[in-house]
């Protein structure tokens, strides 16, 4: 097993007085890692680290602090293999998905370099005779970034590479489910020749390091992506400093099928966006509202489609098309939501169950029919791959009730 540190000041170090956190593998069970759940004294070292090392960075032209992230890009690529099986053991996703991540996050990380060319301030012709006003961007200073688990390490680039471009230093806190890709991260990192302190990371739970982060007067901006719940409680709290915040937060995206839609396309690309990471992706169709007319032959064409789809474990098996729920609250909230939604009157057409596999959050593909909009698998996140089917007659009732969350 792994026991990964803080990585502070550019150095790993330990984190003693602070409790450990068991990182579990979603598709056995079994434990794999621990991580520190770092104080609110460490959160402040490593945010006081930031904080030395921000000026001289901010000093360098934005075009120099590209060049980092290139060479950073290049290292990622160098890695995708290792990267890739580090994402799939904690987080559960296929490893195909798993690579694509690492290769885009690297790919992100190089667009965001090409902004160092663009950063350019603005002269504005003032209203007074002989005056003009001239409009510069300046860095803001340190930046938390708070990430999820369902795409831990492109979601790291979306919070660190926009933030060095601009001449900023980051402290990132992983989600205690996937922290283990953002250590090896911040290995790659350690081998840039990049300003001590730059890049900080601290990990541990929302409640503790999560919440010392977000009440910090240093940090002059709050990135963070997961769930509504939390991020209107980051919110409340940047309020009491006047921090900025840029949140990311949970979706339940629609999907209309009309009476002239190419039904088989649509039951395709559906479950598709159903079965990917294990349906655990907040922009995917989280609900389905169909046309009366090609509703039960859309709905059977549909239900052909998710009884195909195959999960298991991923690095056992690189054919399945999805893994695990990413731990025992996740699957329980599945569960719940089909229990609550039969109860009220739907009616599951294929899955409905846990799904076979020793230790592991598995759950079958499973479409449920006769939904309505007040049930909550319909207006709740379900975050996992189950498709509730609503029936609707007119196109302008569907984007009603699309547009109703």
């Amino acid at each position: 097993m792994i026991h990964y540190s803080n990585y502070i000041d550019g150095q790993f170090v330990d984190s003693p007085g602070s409790d450990r956190i068991t990182v579990i593998n979603p598709s056995t069970g079994e434990a794999i890692s621990t991580i520190p759940n770092s104080t609110a004294e460490q959160v402040d070292a490593a945010i006081a680290s930031a904080e030395r090392a921000q000026p001289a960075w901010a000093a360098l032209p934005a075009v120099a602090r590209a060049k980092h992230l290139h060479v950073l890009a290049d290292k990622i690529r160098a890695q995708v293999e290792p990267l890739a099986r580090v994402i799939t053991e904690e987080q559960g996703k296929t490893l195909g998905l798993a690579r694509v991540e690492v290769n885009f996050t690297a790919d992100y990380i190089d667009y965001m370099a090409e902004w160092g060319r663009r950063i350019e301030g603005d002269v504005i012709e003032s209203d007074r005779p002989k005056e003009n006003i001239f409009l510069f961007h300046k860095p803001i200073g340190v930046v938390a970034g708070i990430l999820p688990w369902n795409f831990p390490f492109f979601l790291i680039a979306r919070k660190l590479a926009p933030a060095l471009v601009c001449g900023n230093a980051i402290v990132l806190k992983p989600s205690e489910e996937t922290p283990n890709n953002a250590f090896e991260f911040c290995k790659i990192l350690n081998q840039l020749d990049l300003p001590a302190g730059l890049v900080n990371l601290v990990s541990g739970y929302g409640a503790s390091a999560g919440r010392a982060l977000t009440e910090s007067t240093k940090v002059g901006l709050i990135s963070f992506t997961g769930s509504v719940d939390t991020g209107s409680r980051i919110m409340a709290t940047a309020a009491q400093n006047i921090t900025r915040v840029n949140l990311e937060l949970g979706g339940k995206a629609p999907a209309i099928v009309t009476a002239n839609a190419d039904l088989d396309l649509a039951a395709t690309a559906i479950q598709a966006s159903r079965v990917i990471n294990s349906g655990q992706v907040c922009n995917c169709a989280e609900r389905i509202y169909v046309q009366r007319s090609v509703a039960d032959a859309f709905t059977a064409k549909l239900v052909e489609k998710m009884k195909a789809a195959r999960y298991g474990n991923p690095l056992e098996d690189e054919t399945v098309d999805y893994g695990p729920m990413i731990n025992q609250a996740g699957y329980d909230k599945i569960v719940g939501l089909v229990e609550s939604a039969v109860n009220d009157g739907a009616q599951v057409l294929c899955g409905g169950k846990r799904g076979a596999g020793d230790g592991g959050y598995y759950f079958e593909p499973t479409v449920v029919a006769n939904c309505t909009q007040a049930m909550d698998i319909v207006s709740q996140e379900i975050f996992g791959p189950v498709v509730p089917v609503v029936i609707y007659d007119e196109l302008e009732d569907a984007i009603a009730m699309a547009n109703d969350t």
